[in-house]
């Protein structure tokens, strides 16, 4: 593919006489209030941290099913487990990865853990 000498910022010599796209793409910028405003739109870093951590708990159909089994009511792990049919320490893999993720927690009721869905995560498993 042959280069056309123009790079997006506006740096080469554009071989004809036509606007740089950089100059089109700054316009356009401009228009839309500048890069202040277009940085805004941009969540903080923490919240994209968050939100990666939960696209990639939602990447996996283990998980996606634990969500689901998880959105009419609470389960103790042994349930969950019997209903998966996977190894424990695989179980305990899924739930940490969507606990960390925000989307389940556990609570502790004697020997059992109960685990349930944030609202964060019944917004997933709707």
């Amino acid at each position: 593919m042959k280069s056309s000498g123009i790079s997006c910022c506006g740096t080469g010599k554009p071989r004809n006489k036509k606007r740089a796209a950089s100059d089109i793409g700054l316009e356009t910028i401009e228009h839309l209030g500048g890069e202040e405003v277009l940085s805004r739109a941009v969540p903080a870093g923490t919240e994209l941290a968050a939100m990666s951590r939960r696209y990639h708990a939602l990447s996996d159909p283990l998980r996606l099913t634990i969500l689901y089994i998880l959105r009419d009511q609470p389960l103790c792990v042994c349930v969950i487990n019997r209903f998966m049919q996977i190894s424990d320490s695989k179980l305990s893999y899924h739930l940490t990865v969507l606990k960390e993720s925000g989307l389940i927690e556990g609570e502790c009721r004697g020997n059992w853990i109960i685990y349930s869905l944030t609202d964060t995560g019944k917004k997933f498993a709707a």
